[in-house]
């Protein structure tokens, strides 16, 4: 069989193997391949499989080389000229698996396994890993099939074990903007003494997770014998998990699910708690926000979340507590990594101009946490952490954290390009639209660009007057800016109305 030689090239394919094959090639000609079929590349008792691209331009891939986007270079693991075969993979067997749930079928265990295998092997394109995707969302993942999915994503990488009878964690399944509190949590309930080692995803459809923010501060990229000697120095860190070989499928996934928007029930949990028992942790406090703009918009829905949650959770070893929380707007002041880092310091610092809400919602969920520990009593974990907080001690836990991890300098600062929402009219604030707020910071730029994002000036219940500024956009550049401010000028994400207009905390329905 003829044989090409080996090109790198410096192309960011996002987690997707990608060959490059110039369309004069005789090989490309007499193999009777097509663009965007899937090809198996072999030297040397190297193998990987990878999704062909056809280029007309020799300086880019002369008719007698086969290039390599720089994920599939790094993969295959050869240097440079290196002669390699090309050929027609065998089709991944576990397709079969995702037609049957295209038509409603029930998956086993074995189907998940087999499919999330395949996609670590690079043997799915990203059409049919979204494909797997809507699948799974139309037609509904019913509770087994979610804690098989759980399973099967836990299995894909490798797991951690702390050899501690409890390991905390916490999560929020997201949607509300600048809801930061994990980076206050952390500190707080290391600080007591308890192993969090918390490791987060990047954002999918947000402006920022918890591992964009915590970069802006410290080394998040953390390889798992760094990662385990970190906690074990300090309590806890704040990594993504993505370095870590924790479910690494999920983090594939996720490449997919951004730019789909796609973020069904079934698919949540099963990353969510994959993720958590890759990391060893057996005791997780979920955070459930409830609001009219909030993933979850409706208490029946909260409490039916809970249960798949917590149903999931017992049977794959995790205790687990979910808590339903107000999600009528966006927690803090700042959206975005850079202004969320400085709504944290301000927390951690016990600054008078600190965000209340984002204070006390922390020390709520740490407070729940702390409660883990036998030693707590009940009800007492809330004043516990606001003791270490407010002690300099959560601060100080930061710090080391921070240390730890790698700290980051020099620090990055807002966006330089600024414009001020206004006020459309007089009344109070009665209404923000937590997917629009999203929506404009991502335009903005974020999480790409950490100093992009939303500095909010007005939350729930303030009043303002007709042309008061209600919140400031942040960006970098002058198309991402564009952007976000014509969005904005468009529909604001406020609502300015009477007191009567406002929306009854979740607590209080």
């Amino acid at each position: 069989m003829e044989k090409l030689r080996l090109k790198r090239l410096s192309i960011d394919t996002y987690k997707e193997n990608v060959a490059y094959l110039n369309s004069r090639c005789k090989f490309y000609r007499a193999a009777g391949f097509q663009a965007l079929s899937k090809i198996k590349i072999t030297a040397d008792h190297h193998m990987i499989l990878a999704v062909l691209n056809v280029v007309d331009d020799d300086s880019i891939v002369a008719p007698g080389e086969l290039g390599l986007s720089q994920q599939a270079f790094t993969q295959l693991g050869l240097p440079e000229g290196t002669a390699v075969v090309v050929d027609h993979p065998e089709p991944p067997v576990s397709m079969d698996a995702v037609r049957r749930k295209i038509s409603g079928d029930r998956l086993g265990y074995r189907d998940f396994k087999a499919i999330t295998r395949d996609i670590i092997e690079n043997r799915y394109s990203k059409m049919e890993m979204a494909a797997f995707l809507v699948a799974c969302a139309e037609t509904g993942l019913e509770r087994q099939e979610i804690l098989y999915y759980t399973r099967a994503m836990a299995d894909s990488g490798q797991r951690l074990d702390w050899h501690e009878p409890i390991v905390a964690d916490k999560h929020c399944i997201g949607g509300i903007p600048g809801n930061r509190t994990s980076m206050l949590v952390v500190p707080i309930v290391a600080a007591h003494g308890m192993l969090i080692p918390k490791t987060s995803s990047r954002a999918i459809t947000s402006p920022a997770g918890t591992a964009d923010t915590m970069e802006v501060l410290a080394e998040v990229n953390l390889e798992p014998e760094r990662l385990y000697e970190i906690v074990r120095k300090v309590r806890g860190c704040l990594a993504w998990g993505g370095t870590s070989r924790l479910a690494p499928v999920d983090d594939i996934l996720i490449t997919v699910e951004r730019p789909l928007g796609i973020d069904a029930t079934g698919q949540m949990v099963a990353s969510i708690l994959s993720k958590k028992l890759a990391a060893g942790s057996t005791h997780l406090l979920l955070d459930i926000p409830l609001g009219p703009t909030a993933k979850v918009r409706h208490m029946q829905q909260a409490l039916g979340l809970r249960k798949i949650f917590e149903y999931v959770g017992d049977r794959i070893g995790i205790h687990l507590e979910a808590v339903i929380t107000d999600g009528r707007q966006p927690i803090g002041r700042g959206v975005g990594p850079v202004l969320e880092v400085r709504d944290i310091l301000q927390v951690l610092e016990n600054r008078p101009d600190a965000p209340g809400d984002l204070r006390h919602k922390a020390l709520n969920l740490a407070g729940r946490i702390l409660e883990f520990d036998p030693e707590v009593r009940g009800g007492t974990g809330y004043h516990i952490a606001e003791e270490i907080l407010a002690s300099g001690r959560a601060l100080a836990k930061m710090e080391a954290i921070i240390k730890a991890q790698g700290e980051k300098r020099p620090k990055i600062r807002p966006g330089r390009l600024t414009f001020e929402v206004k006020a459309n009219s007089d009344g109070w604030v009665c209404g923000i639209d937590n997917f629009q707020i999203n929506r404009i910071a991502r335009l903005a730029g974020a999480p790409l660009d950490k100093g992009a994002g939303v500095d909010l000036f007005k939350k729930l219940g303030d009043r303002v007057e007709k042309g008061e500024p209600i919140y400031r956009i942040h960006a970098e550049f002058e198309a991402d800016f564009k952007f976000s401010v014509n969005l904005a000028e468009k529909h604001n994400g406020y609502t300015i109305g009477g007191k009567e207009d406002i929306p009854p905390n979740p607590e209080e329905f």
